[in-house]
Formats: C-alpha cells, structure tokens, sequence
C-alpha cells in the first residue's frame, strides 16, 4: 500500500535556482527507503518536505492520503502526533533534561503526561536499549548513545513513518553500523516505514529501496536485496 506519494515537487531558494527539480516518487508502508547521492544534491531538502517540515515551491506531497502542501501548522502538528517521526542529523537533545525526560519532551509539549504514557516510554527505552541510562543528561553519552535517545524520541508517537537525515553522520563506523541494525530492526519488528538520508554505500545496503538523486533530479530508483546491494549501488552510480 503507498503510504506516501509525491508529485512534480521543486524547491527554489533563490529565483531560478532548484534545489529540487521536478521529483517524483512513491513509498509504501513498511519500505526502508534510502535517499542517497552526494552532498549538495538536494536530499535533504526532500526529506524535510516528504515530512512536512517544509513545502515545496511547487507540487504536491500526500501522506497516507492527507496532502501536506496544503495542510494548515496545526493539521501538520496533528500529523507529526500521530503518523510522522523525525530524527535530525545532530540529535537535537535538550541538554538539561535527562534522557528520559528528552524522549517524552513530545508527549510533555502534547499536554499531559500519563502513567500509562510513561510506561510506554519505560518499554521503548528497554526495546532500543538505553533504559540503564534513563536518568543521565546527554552530555553523559556516547554519540551513539544519543542518536538511540533521537530515534527513541522519534518514535515515542509510534509513527507510521520515520524520516532520518544522516543517522550516522557523527558516529564512527562501528557505531554506525549498529545504529543500521538498530534501524532495520525497528522497520521489521515495529513495522515502521523507514526513509533515510546517506551518502554512505555501507547505511544504503541496508535499504529495500534506493532513491538516487543528483543536483536535485531524481536519477534512479530501484528495489535492492541484500545479495547484491553491492551491486545494485554501483550500477546506480554509474548511470549519473
């Protein structure tokens, strides 16, 4: 079922200058979709209006049927509350809260708090390992450690839909490659669709999908498997 569609979607900053020219593409529910290219493309700046975060000068983006471009602030912050998670680059924690208190921050800014809520997020914490520091501030974890609170904040609605932009971009590789895994456990378990923003060969292997966009086109798209992403990457590259 597509979850997500987007029709004829450009971005100008600058008269006549398009950060986004043109795009179009589907997502269906329970993809694991990599938005890849190199830095400059222009990916992004389609994440955040798939998300809707941002709107495009042009064209059109519907999630699960609603269509962003023309959604009021506060249907969009209804749809961020109940169908979209979002996870920046740079984890975005509250330096002062603790790591419990950073993952509830959506449900505390949503209004009242339940004990329920709170046992909800008790469980969250155990799932994607970072209960044992529930009550440490940020300042006190590894980089790891905080993109798992991002992503655990991230979820705390119980998205239908998780936008990540460079989940690894900070972390070594060992500790990307877990935050991967990480990742394409809670696409399979949660059964959350997952679309992420990379340059990395080694982040996009883990995809179902491949989107490949260079100078804000969309170049190529394509189902990958694990047998021969290897390949499917390189000859993806190679058409651009």
């Amino acid at each position: 079922m597509v979850l997500l569609k987007a029709e004829n979607l450009t971005k100008e900053f600058i008269e006549g200058t398009k950060v986004i020219d043109d795009i179009s593409l589907e997502i269906n529910q329970a993809d694991f979709v990599s938005i890849f290219g190199p830095s400059g493309s222009g990916k992004s700046t389609l994440l955040t209006i798939l998300a809707g975060i941002d709107k495009p000068s042009s064209g059109t983006v519907y999630l699960d049927g609603i269509d962003l471009s023309n959604a009021s602030e506060k249907e969009l912050a209804i749809l961020r509350r109940t169908k979209v998670g979002y996870v920046f680059q740079f984890f975005n924690l509250v330096p002062y809260m603790t790591v419990k208190e950073n993952i509830m921050l959506p449900l505390i800014l949503n209004g009242k708090v339940t004990k329920s809520m709170e046992a909800d997020v008790d469980v969250l914490m155990q799932d994607l390992g970072i209960a044992s520091y529930a009550d440490r501030l940020p300042s006190k974890l590894s980089g790891g450690e905080q993109q798992r609170v991002a992503i655990a904040r991230g979820m705390i609605f119980k998205p239908e839909i998780l936008f990540l932009d460079e989940p690894t971009g900070n972390l070594d590789s060992k500790t990307g490659h877990e935050i991967m895994l990480l990742l394409s456990r809670i696409n399979k378990e949660y059964g959350t669709t997952i679309v992420q923003v990379t340059h990395s060969k080694e982040n996009a292997k883990f995809s179902s999908r491949l989107i490949f966009i260079k100078d804000g086109k969309l170049v190529s798209e394509l189902d990958i498997d694990a047998t021969t992403a290897n390949a499917d990457i390189e000859n993806i590259k190679k058409e651009v």
